[in-house]
């Protein structure tokens, strides 16, 4: 669904409302229109993409609507498709998101964005071939590091860790790719390290490690400190754990948490039939996605700054009840 879409979708949930009814087979809102809707997701090798082509797959069957999930550069772009209608729902960092609605950083206005859960906790990966003599962030100036897409969630936390760890990423020759790219143009030995926030473990980074061995640099607690008194979000330390790409030991790193978002116009009977059908397949999603497994109502209305959506308040006030 690219832009102007917005219009056909509204034109649609006239169309219906207007009816009075909707077919006695539908098994959704009646606020839905009769248009191919869009879950932005990411590159293909991650694991918003994956999660998307999957939510997309669930909502179709269940709510009998036309879905389809797209591949996008990430966080920045998705909240871009969503604040414009292009895209029904996307997935982004919090940073990403918070910056959205505050209008900051890579949003120069505030967007009409809101959260319709958060879904689970992303992981910085700072990944090199195994036998690299880059051992941690100082040694990567004068390197060639991709620090994520252009308009990706990525970008953001790279910059801001590098600075945080004394790096000016002025001093990083960065080709700006996604995932797919990253991974390829590492295996070809074309750059010497690239930067990537995602759940664990990333379908590509995995694939990558079967068949280059492959190091995750180490990200210093202070470092967190640093970035979260500057920027106020919520990032945490973490680890990245033992036997994962095939680490012989864990490594300390940074975690963020991820959000499905809307616009803010979305209708609330929408969001609300989005969020039965998450919750619903959500055992079925995590065969193929295993972060769909960590979907936590009692975590899911946690998304400070950015506010829960109408309909999204409706259907876990509900659930509580």
């Amino acid at each position: 669904m690219r832009r102007g879409a917005a219009r056909r979708i509204v034109a649609g949930v006239l169309a219906v409302l207007m009816a009075g009814s909707v077919s006695a087979c539908s098994s959704h809102s009646a606020e839905w229109g009769d248009v191919e809707y869009e879950i932005a997701g990411g590159g293909a090798n991650g694991v918003y993409f994956a999660y998307g082509q999957g939510l997309a797959d669930e909502l179709a069957a269940t709510l009998d609507v036309q879905m389809t999930a797209a591949q996008t550069a990430g966080s920045v772009d998705n909240l871009l498709r969503v604040s414009s209608g292009d895209a029904l729902l996307g997935f982004a960092q919090g940073d990403a998101a918070a910056d959205a609605v505050e209008g900051e950083g890579a949003f120069p206005e505030p967007l009409p964005v809101q959260a319709v859960a958060r879904l689970y906790d992303e992981y910085l990966h700072v990944v090199v071939r195994a036998d690299s003599d880059i051992d941690g962030l100082d040694d990567l100036a004068g390197r060639v590091v991709s620090l994520g897409a252009q308009n990706s969630g990525v970008n953001v936390i790279a910059s801001r860790v590098l600075h945080a760890a004394d790096v000016d990423p002025a001093s990083v020759s960065d080709p700006r790719m996604g995932l797919a790219a990253s991974i390829q143009a590492l295996e070809d030995s074309e750059i010497d390290g690239f930067f990537w926030v995602g759940g664990i473990p990333t379908p590509g980074i995995a694939e990558l490690a079967e068949q280059t061995p492959v190091r995750l640099l180490p990200i210093e607690q202070s470092w967190v400190n640093e970035v979260n008194e500057r920027y106020s979000y919520a990032y945490r330390p973490s680890d990245l754990p033992v036997g994962l790409y095939g680490l012989d030991e864990s490594q300390p790193t940074l975690a963020v948490p991820n959000y499905l978002v809307t616009a803010a116009g979305t209708p609330d009977g929408v969001v609300r039939d989005v969020l039965r059908g998450l919750f619903d397949g959500r055992a079925s999603l995590a065969h193929e996605v295993p972060a769909a497994a960590l979907l936590d109502r009692t975590q899911a209305i946690f998304t400070g700054p950015v506010p829960l959506h109408p309909g999204a308040v409706r259907y876990f006030r509900e659930q509580r009840d």
